[in-house]
């Protein structure tokens, strides 16, 4: 471990809490690199698993608050920032590195974003040895993608398949900087740690194989059915506490009812589990409502800290 001085994502983070930020880096096979940050120190793991084609950056909001409660956990996912890239990403390639950070710091309470909630809850259902609890935030759920309009799909794809492109040319980083300014803002009101949080994030973009692995995951989503099907229908589903968060704005309507049902759904398959509608919030609730996903996180640590012996 180290303080990771010359890491740009450590540097603002050190920014935004008080206590400061360290460095950790998993060996995987091959030797590959798994880069996490960890903040805070009480209490059982908090792990934080952002979005498809996001990184550990992308929690900065919710994380400073969190690391006052507990251990806070934010990593790249392989090619993803600071994280080595994989030989062949994949669905499975994804939760068995999630596994093995659980294995390296023990049982957990996993969060996760959109793609980032579906390989929580496979985790889980993977390892529930490894898991005191969930809470999933605006999840991805792959019964959504049929409900999506025919025209929003076609632009996506067109979007994803330009993404390298872009990034050749120079466009992709004018847009990524505008989001890292975004996500600085929502952070924080002091303009150097703003100033060190855009920094960053740009960081976890620079290179044209990290923007590849953004078009990589997200087209996972459209491939992942049948086998997120057969792990749901295989697994048991663990016996821990669950909070899952939807959002009520930016969705077309069929496919916003379409979340909801599917939330109460997942929600219910859990025996504590609890479904929570954020008022006035996109699909980015950590930004745009952080106290919703505390208040869901801390609910969840209380619960599995009385279960501790």
């Amino acid at each position: 471990m180290d303080t990771g001085t010359q890491d740009p994502v450590v540097a603002a983070l050190s920014r935004l809490v008080a206590a400061g930020v360290i460095r950790h880096e998993l060996t995987r096979e091959s030797g590959r690199r798994l880069r996490w940050v960890e903040a805070g120190g009480a209490g059982p793991p908090v792990v934080l698993i952002s979005g498809a084609g996001e990184v550990g950056l992308d929690w900065a909001v919710v994380l400073p608050t969190l690391a006052e409660r507990s251990r806070v956990i934010a990593y790249d996912r392989a090619g993803l920032g600071a994280s080595a890239p994989v030989s062949r990403l994949t669905l499975d390639s994804q939760v068995r590195d999630l596994v093995a950070l659980l294995d390296d710091i023990g049982p957990a309470v996993l969060v996760g974003h959109s793609w980032g909630g579906l390989l929580a809850e496979l985790a889980a259902l993977a390892r529930p040895d490894r898991t005191r609890g969930l809470v999933l935030v605006d999840p991805f759920h792959e019964d959504t993608t049929a409900e999506v309009p025919l025209a929003l799909r076609v632009a996506s794809s067109i979007v994803l398949t330009a993404l390298p492109l872009l990034k050749a040319i120079g466009l992709f980083n004018r847009v990524a900087a505008n989001m890292g300014r975004e996500l600085a803002r929502r952070c924080t009101d002091d303009p150097m740690t703003q100033a060190l949080v855009t920094q960053a994030y740009l960081a976890s973009y620079a290179t044209y194989a990290q923007v590849v692995t953004i078009r990589t995951e997200n087209r996972l989503a459209n491939a992942c059915t049948r086998q997120v099907r057969a792990a749901r229908a295989t697994s048991a589903v663990p016996d821990v506490p669950m909070r899952l968060l939807t959002a009520t704005r930016g969705k077309p309507a069929a496919l916003q009812q379409r979340s909801r049902d599917l939330a109460e759904q997942t929600a219910a398959r859990f025996q504590r589990g609890a479904h929570v509608v954020v008022p006035d919030s996109g699909h980015y609730i950590h930004k745009e409502q952080p106290a919703a996903v505390v208040d869901a996180v801390l609910a969840v640590l209380a619960e599995a800290d009385r279960e501790t012996p």
